[in-house]
């Protein structure tokens, strides 16, 4: 075999190696692509949720999506199809977890309403029975700014309406957020006429949640 010969036959044979590699590529890559979108599927369902609740455990999936996306680029579909079955698991479980935590959130929110709703009425009544004896008592009254502290009583009426008004329409964030402006303003309302109310809501359910 002379050196012509033999340098064709090296160039088929590089040739043939090359079209097999080629071959197996393309055999993977489909495969490879497939599993992606089927990430970016179940963790475009979960997003909204997970994003909400999840974040941290959101980001950490993405970055292992973004990580194989980088494989495939590089064409290393093997990387892919390896790697892949373990990112979809994490990226299944993104709504169990945003489920979970939403449970946990809405549960403290309504114990929380459940505390604020169980104390502000009564503080309430104490601080209009309050304003109604000053107005029947001047000396009891001096220094104390009996018409804004009525405005402000009206207020407070208003804000709580509103939170149970919140309340009843399911939107317990809410209800909990506008519950406690009401109970800053009765708190602060207490101090300008001078009546001491009884502890906190918040605060007398402090140590029950400590133990």
């Amino acid at each position: 075999m002379n050196n012509r010969t033999g340098l064709r036959l090296r160039q088929f044979t590089l040739l043939a190696v090359a079209s097999v590699v080629l071959a197996a590529c393309a055999s993977k890559m489909g495969p490879a692509q497939k599993m992606i979108a089927r990430i970016d599927s179940v963790v475009a369902a979960a997003s909204t949720q997970a994003a909400k609740y999840v974040p941290n455990q959101l980001k950490d999936v993405q970055d292992k999506v973004a990580a194989l996306k980088t494989s495939f680029a590089n064409k290393d579909y093997v990387a892919v199809i390896t790697g892949a079955p373990a990112v979809l698991a994490s990226a299944h479980g993104l709504a169990a977890a945003a489920a979970a935590k939403k449970a946990e959130v809405m549960q403290a929110l309504n114990d929380k309403w459940t505390t604020l709703s169980g104390g502000l009425p009564g503080n309430v009544t104490d601080i209009q029975h309050r304003i109604e004896l000053l107005a029947r008592n001047p000396r009891m009254a001096h220094g104390i700014d009996l018409a804004a502290a009525k405005k402000s009583l009206s207020d407070i009426n208003t804000t709580w309406s509103q939170a149970q008004g919140a309340f009843a329409a399911g939107n317990l964030r809410e209800a909990v957020t506008t519950a406690k402006d009401v109970e800053s303003k009765v708190e602060s309302l207490a101090t300008a006429i001078k009546l001491k109310l009884p502890q906190s809501p918040a605060a007398a359910a402090a140590p029950a949640s400590a133990n």
